[in-house]
């Protein structure tokens, strides 16, 4: 099992969040190519449209080889509805774990007593955890929380509920609910359930830069971390913070080169993956792969030229633009 594999070898795991439209596979396939993750997890799919059949979302779980380990997100509110949607993922993809969302703050999700709704209802979660790890079998089951749902401290008596359902790795986002995506991610939380978790446990929250991974892991003593946006535009994000402290020129060899070889490279997969009108909903890791932080340098005329690059139309175009950005970065 890919999860003891890792901890078992002392060694901490560094994962890809799921993120939804973001983690499909052209950039699973990007952030593997690069290296440093350990393992990468696929964007959530619905639970009922996957046992309806529907085509698009079970095209949502495919996937290549070089993107293994992966492990796929599920949400859902019945207990047998995502039973019965882990099975089709595993017999359709065969991926390496199946990952179950109780975290995700955003009301359509939540209105639907799907994601973080689920911890307002500890025995539903049981039931639902209980099912989907009978319906898997031997493949790793993981649930995603966050500290609860307005109460900051009800991950104290759900992280046991959902262990001894059959959770057999748990990812804990520092904020509850009401916060979304404001405020800051507490990691001492993070730390208190590390020490109530009897599996491994991974930090979530606010690790927005490479040499966070040591800090976060320093201060939690989680057994890994799950990176969300701050690999969005730079999936060297892995190999970055495997190299911190030991290597803090390594920034500095991503060449303007390579930078623009990957983001033609991601265009040419997310194209490849949703056909030419693809280039359109490329625009968004475009966005992110060119912020000065993630570049790591201030630009002149960044703006500027950032306001052509988020409407391009083509590869053809694309290609055209990133000609232009080699001229600002030389």
């Amino acid at each position: 099992m890919w999860i003891h594999d890792i901890v078992h070898k002392n060694k901490k795991i560094y994962a890809l969040s799921p993120m939804a439209d973001m983690t499909d596979s052209a950039f699973c396939q990007i952030v593997r190519q690069i290296g440093g993750a350990d393992v990468v997890f696929r964007e959530m799919v619905s639970s009922e449209a996957i046992v309806r059949d529907n085509e698009k979302t079970l095209g949502m779980t495919d996937f290549v080889e070089v993107e293994r380990p992966i492990v796929q997100q599920i949400f859902g509110a019945d207990p047998l509805t995502m039973a019965r949607a882990a099975a089709k993922v595993m017999e359709h993809a065969s991926p390496e774990g199946i990952d179950i969302n109780m975290g995700c703050p955003v009301y359509k999700i939540t209105s639907n007593f799907n994601g973080c709704a689920l911890m307002k209802d500890p025995g539903l979660a049981k039931k639902i955890v209980k099912e989907v790890k009978s319906a898997i079998g031997d493949t790793p089951l993981s649930v995603k929380i966050r500290l609860g749902w307005n109460d900051p401290d009800t991950y104290k008596t759900f992280i046991p509920i959902i262990e001894q359902a059959g959770a057999q790795l748990i990812t804990l986002h520092g904020r509850t609910k009401a916060q979304g995506y404001s405020g800051v991610s507490d990691w001492s939380r993070i730390a208190d359930a590390k020490q109530i978790a009897t599996v491994p446990l991974l930090a979530n929250g606010d690790i927005h830069a490479p040499h966070q991974v040591k800090e976060v892991l320093g201060q939690t003593d989680a057994d890994g971390v799950l990176i969300a946006r701050g690999a969005l535009g730079n999936p060297w994000f892995f190999y970055l913070a495997k190299a911190y402290p030991d290597d803090v020129t390594a920034i500095q060899r991503i060449t303007t080169e390579e930078r623009i070889d990957v983001m033609r490279a991601h265009a040419q997969k997310h194209v490849e993956q949703y056909g030419e009108k693809g280039i359109m909903t490329f625009r968004k890791h475009l966005s992110w792969y060119v912020k000065s932080q993630k570049i790591g340098v201030i630009i002149p005329g960044i703006k500027e030229w950032r306001g052509k690059l988020v409407r391009v139309t083509s590869l053809k175009e694309l290609d055209v633009l990133l000609e232009e950005f080699r001229g600002l970065l030389a």
